[in-house]
């Protein structure tokens, strides 16, 4: 079972960065129950999870530099086939991937999405989706890495919106 402590930063699926602000056990109905309360990163939204949650919860540790790289090689392939159904179903299976809580899922619904928004006008659900993946990747993506590591190639670069 993975453990955090106090300070740690995890990856909540869905929301994103988090930090381990404190453990605490409180009793309900008389059992004894210990929670991480940690605090969303980018906009301090409170969470509670009990610490015999964290693998359904889906909490993990930030990923590591190599895998940094891994996501990074994902980002920057452009030979690959985004499938021309519609909208809504595509929509649907790159809300599936997101809820994995993987990167590298998530990685490749930002590079389908930029990519597919090369060629057509994406729907308002596909932009969000975009922005929310963006997001999602971009504050773990620099916790593992470097900034400058992370945004030394163009491609990656656009990929984020930034510019310079």
């Amino acid at each position: 079972m993975q453990t955090f402590d106090v300070g740690d930063n995890a990856v909540y699926p869905g929301y994103g960065v988090v930090k381990v602000v404190s453990i605490e056990t409180k009793e309900m109905l008389g059992t004894k129950t210990t929670f991480y309360n940690m605090q969303l990163v980018d906009t301090g939204l409170k969470i509670m999870i009990p610490t015999t949650n964290v693998k359904s919860a889906g909490l993990r540790p930030i990923i590591s530099k190599s895998e940094a790289s891994r996501v990074v090689g994902i980002l920057k392939e452009k030979d690959i086939k985004i499938d021309n159904q519609t909208w809504n179903r595509r929509y649907r299976e790159y809300m599936e991937k997101i809820k994995t809580g993987s990167v590298f899922e998530i990685a490749e619904v930002l590079r389908d999405l930029f990519l597919l928004k090369a060629d057509k006008e994406l729907s308002f659900g596909e932009r969000k989706m975009l922005d929310s993946a963006r997001s999602l990747l971009l504050k773990e993506l620099t916790l593992a890495t470097s900034q400058e590591e992370l945004f030394k190639e163009e491609e990656v670069k656009a990929i984020f919106g930034i510019t310079g």
